[in-house]
């Protein structure tokens, strides 16, 4: 049996989800029915309830809309998967958008696999099946990864074995948690991209960014104009001493290694070069930064 920290093999997106989490025959709630675990039944759509662990907030209307004409045309080809709840009623752990197309079409039951399961199996059921979907906006993925993390105490690395993904995706879309909850709404909206989000981060301050996201939005900036911009409220010229600002002569070529470093490591990057000779200064804000940083120059 496997614990929750071990490491299973990686699947394909999408296919490993009966293998996340072993087959433990939790005890049935009193009144709950019995189970046939493994084998489709049908069951009446009313009767099943909305998972709570469910940390999508989202779902497409027009893509909604096609998953209910095909409905409509072919029934629900992939059953979802339910676990028993007490008084006869049952609680969905995956396939919510096949349940509220079926809703939408009039289906009076639904096929379904029955799950007795513990409700800290239910919830990383759910919250896995949620990560390795592609329609999940950047804030919904952060957060099912936050709290798989808060949950379960899985590390980066275990989480991103658990829904086969990079480790160190997990820990991008982990850092977007630290925008300010005006952009965060951008993001989960679609009015700034994973990309843009990313490329502010390094300004820390949620003043700096929220000021910095509005000036992005206005000016339409594409993700490599708003890393510039970052860079250069990272590094600003210096003043002369009229109090004007003049352009800091960088070498072209050092420039563009230093970009391409801060958005490597999502951290504050300053190259300084001297004919060949020089340091790079790498600036972290806090110890879990430091630590990401540690372990990138490690590998």
């Amino acid at each position: 049996m496997q614990t929750m920290t071990e490491a299973p093999k990686r699947r394909a997106l999408g296919k490993g989800l009966e293998s996340l989490l072993p087959r433990v025959q939790a005890a049935a709630e009193p009144g709950a029915p019995e189970a046939n675990e493994g084998k489709p039944r049908e069951i009446p759509v009313g009767e099943i309830d909305r998972s709570p662990y469910q940390t999508r907030s989202r779902f497409d209307e027009v893509q909604l809309a096609e998953l209910a004409a095909s409905i409509t045309a072919t029934g629900v080809v992939q059953p979802i998967i339910v676990r028993p709840l007490p008084h006869g009623r049952f609680q969905l752990i995956a396939g919510e958008r096949r349940w509220l197309a079926s809703q939408r079409v009039g289906k009076e039951t639904i096929p379904a696999i029955i799950r007795q399961v513990s409700d800290e199996q239910a919830m990383e059921m759910t919250l896995v099946e949620n990560l390795q979907r592609s329609d999940l906006n950047p804030m919904e993925q952060a957060r099912a990864f936050e709290r798989l993390a808060r949950e379960f105490q899985l590390t980066q690395e275990q989480m991103a074995r658990r829904t086969g993904k990079d480790r160190a995706s997990v820990g991008n879309f982990l850092r977007l948690l630290k925008l300010p909850t005006e952009v965060q709404g951008q993001v989960e909206e679609g009015v700034l991209t994973f990309g843009h989000a990313r490329a502010l981060l390094p300004l820390e301050d949620p003043q700096s960014i929220l000021k910095a996201a509005q000036k992005v939005k206005a000016l339409s900036m594409s993700v490599r104009q708003t890393e510039s911009y970052v860079q250069k409220l990272l590094s600003p010229a210096p003043a002369t001493s009229n109090g004007e600002q003049k352009e800091k002569q960088i070498d072209p070529n050092v420039r563009e290694v230093q970009e391409s470093l801060q958005r490597a490591l999502g951290l504050k990057v300053r190259i300084e070069d001297r004919k060949g000779r020089g340091r790079v200064i790498i600036e972290y804000g806090q110890l879990e930064e430091f630590d990401r940083l540690l372990e990138r120059l490690r590998r």
